[in-house]
C-alpha cells in the first residue's frame, strides 16, 4: 500500500485526509496486527458470535452447492470459499431496512440475509433470473453482469432518501468490477448526489484469471474513492470483526448524512472463479496455500476460544446446525422444480404492454392445444 499524506489537498483546498482510507487494512482479531487505533469499536461478543455460526453454516452451504454443481444439479457454481467474513460481515451490518445489492458469487450473502437457500440457487439452477423476492428481502437480483449493480444501489439509495427513509444501500462488487466503466459511474454519482450508499469491493486478488497487478496499478482499491468524494477505507477481509466494524460504521454514517463510502476488503478466493474454472492455471499452489493460513472462519473461531465466547459445545452445535442445513438442501434439490413457459411473462412489466400479453395468450393456447 501507499504512504497516505497527512496534510494534503485538492486543488480546490478541500482537505483530503478524512477520504483517504488507511495505510494499512484495518485488523482487529490479531493483537499483532490491530490496526484500527481506537477508530472502529469492536463488535460485541453476541454478534461476533453469530457471525461465526453464519459462516460456518455460509461455508457448508457452500460446499453443498459446489457439490451439485459437479453433479449436474447446478449449471454453475461460483464459490465464495474463503470470503465468508466479507458476505456475512454484509448481511449483518445492515438493518431488515437497509438493500442488499449483490453479484453472482454472493450466494452466502443471501442465506445469510435469510433468503432461502434453494431460492438464492435459482439462479445458478437456471430456472429463473431471481428466485426470491426482492421487495420482500430487501435484496436485488444478483447481477451477472460486473458493476452494472452498482448505479443501482445508487439510485435506489438516493429514491428512498427523497422519500425521506433512512435507508441504506450496500453493492457488493469483486475487484474486476473495479474496471468497468458502471463502477466509476456509479461512484461518480454517489458522490455528486452524497446518496447513502456503501460499496463493498471484495478484493480477491483475481477477476477470472487475471491478477490485480494486471488490472489496477493504484496503491490500492479504495484509493478510487477519493477521485469521486467518496469515503474510502480498507479492512482485512478475512477478519470478520473488523469488517463488522467498518462497514458498521461506514452504512450508520452514510445514514446520517455523511455520504458514501467505498470499503475495500483485502480477501482471497480460495477456490475456482466457478465450478467450470481450473485456478491452477493460472494462480500458483504456493499463494493459495498462504492465504489457507489466513482462514476467515478459523481466525474468528480461534480468536472467541481464546476469549472464552466460543465453547466447544457451541462449535459442536454450529457444526451441526450447518450440516443439517446441507442436509435440507440436498433433499430439496433431490425434487424437480415445477416450472411452466408462461412464467416467462412475469415480472417483466409492472403493467404488461399489449403485444407482451397476446405472446402470453398465445403461448398458452398453443400449450392448452397439446
Amino acid at each position: 500500500m501507499g504512504h497516505t499524506p497527512t496534510h494534503t489537498t485538492a486543488g480546490n483546498g478541500v482537505e483530503l485526509s478524512p477520504w483517504l482510507p488507511s495505510q494499512v487494512p484495518v485488523s482487529l482479531l490479531s493483537p499483532h496486527d490491530r490496526t484500527a487505533n481506537g477508530t472502529y469499536e469492536e463488535p460485541s461478543p453476541e454478534l461476533l458470535l453469530t457471525a461465526y455460526r453464519r459462516m460456518v453454516l455460509g461455508r457448508r452451504f457452500d460446499e453443498q452447492a459446489t457439490a451439485l454443481a459437479r453433479q449436474g444439479r447446478l449449471a454453475v457454481h461460483p464459490s465464495s470459499l474463503g470470503q465468508e467474513a466479507c458476505q456475512v460481515g454484509a448481511a449483518l451490518a445492515l438493518r431488515a431496512t437497509d438493500w442488499l445489492f449483490p453479484t453472482y458469487r454472493d450466494c452466502v450473502a443471501l442465506v445469510s440475509r435469510g433468503i432461502d437457500p434453494v431460492e438464492a440457487l435459482t439462479l445458478l439452477r437456471g430456472d429463473a433470473h431471481c428466485g426470491y423476492d426482492p421487495l420482500h428481502h430487501r435484496t436485488a437480483p444478483q447481477c451477472t453482469p460486473l458493476a452494472t449493480h452498482a448505479a443501482h444501489a445508487t439510485g435506489l439509495a438516493h429514491a428512498e432518501r427523497l422519500k425521506g427513509a433512512d435507508t441504506v444501500a450496500l453493492a457488493l462488487v469483486g475487484d474486476g468490477a473495479t474496471s468497468e466503466g458502471d463502477f466509476h459511474e456509479a461512484l461518480n454519482l454517489a458522490g455528486v448526489l452524497r446518496a447513502p450508499v456503501v460499496f463493498l469491493v471484495q478484493n480477491n486478488r483475481y477477476a477470472i484469471s487475471v491478477p490485480l497487478s494486471a488490472q489496477c496499478a493504484a496503491p490500492g482499491l479504495a484509493y478510487k474513492g477519493v477521485g469521486y468524494g467518496v469515503r474510502a477505507e480498507q479492512v482485512d477481509g478475512n477478519d470478520a470483526a473488523a469488517v463488522l466494524a467498518v462497514l458498521s460504521t461506514a452504512i450508520e454514517d452514510a445514514r446520517a448524512g455523511g455520504g458514501p463510502w467505498l470499503v475495500e476488503a483485502h480477501t482471497y478466493r480460495l477456490g475456482p472463479h466457478t465450478s467450470a474454472d481450473d485456478p491452477s492455471r493460472y494462480r500458483p499452489a504456493e499463494e493459495a496455500e498462504h492465504w489457507r493460513r489466513r482462514d476467515p472462519i478459523t481466525l474468528l473461531e480461534s480468536a472467541l476460544r481464546e476469549r472464552g465466547v466460543l465453547t466447544p459445545e457451541a462449535a459442536e452445535s454450529a457444526a451441526a446446525d450447518a450440516e443439517a442445513y446441507a442436509a435440507d438442501l440436498r433433499a430439496r434439490f433431490a425434487e424437480d422444480p415445477e416450472l411452466t413457459p408462461l412464467a416467462l411473462f412475469d415480472h417483466v412489466f409492472a403493467s404488461p404492454p399489449p403485444h407482451l400479453t397476446e405472446q402470453r395468450a398465445t403461448l398458452r393456447a398453443e400449450l392448452e392445444g397439446r
